[in-house]
């Protein structure tokens, strides 16, 4: 899956985010423009050293945008959307599309694609969750609706689900006392 972030503003937000991207092996759409350069001593801190590392895709505007990813694929995200994120159809070419920190999502999309256009829900006294925690929920649902928490990589010829690689055991040992306190004898 691709997440897309529409004229982000906040450095942190989006390299908290592009290390979510990498994690997931998700390639990183940036709408410009940019509230900050990718230069931001804010942007390379909150991605670590991962950003050479991100399969990043930056689109001067909305409009190259929209021209270059069919919107087939897009499910658009916000907070004044009125579906569940739940029950968007996810696929493993699906783009996730968030609006900014400030500005959110813009509303000639919610206009225009309320079929493709989901909330998380938030029950509690917040008029939103921070963009960084609402591009983790989403991208992780749709990443168990294709199976990926059973240790699958989805197929994209349609073949079905091919199993992940086995990561190595765990090492046993014996538990160590935490520094500074010693074992009671």
């Amino acid at each position: 899956m691709h997440i897309a972030l529409i004229e982000p503003k906040i450095p942190p937000n989006t390299g908290n985010i592009a290390r979510l991207c990498l994690a997931t092996d998700s390639p990183l759409h940036l709408i410009e423009p940019l509230g900050f350069s990718l230069e931001d001593k804010e942007v390379r801190r909150a991605g670590l050293d991962y950003w050479d590392k991100v399969d990043l895709w930056v689109h001067p505007n909305w409009f190259r945008f929209r021209d270059a990813i069919s919107r087939d694929r897009c499910l658009y995200f916000s907070s004044n959307a009125e579906r569940d994120y739940r029950e968007a159809k996810f696929a493993p070419n699906s783009v996730l599309v968030f609006g900014s920190e400030v500005d959110g999502l813009p509303a000639k999309i919610l206009e225009k694609h309320p079929e493709r256009c989901f909330r998380i829900p938030m029950p509690g006294q917040v008029r939103s969750l921070n963009l960084a925690n609402a591009v983790s929920v989403a991208l992780y649902e749709g990443l168990r609706q294709l199976g990926l928490h059973q240790g699958e990589v989805p197929a994209l010829d349609g073949e079905g689900p091919v199993p992940a690689p086995v990561a190595a055991p765990k090492r046993r040992g014996r538990r160590r006392p935490p520094r500074g306190k010693k074992k009671a004898s």
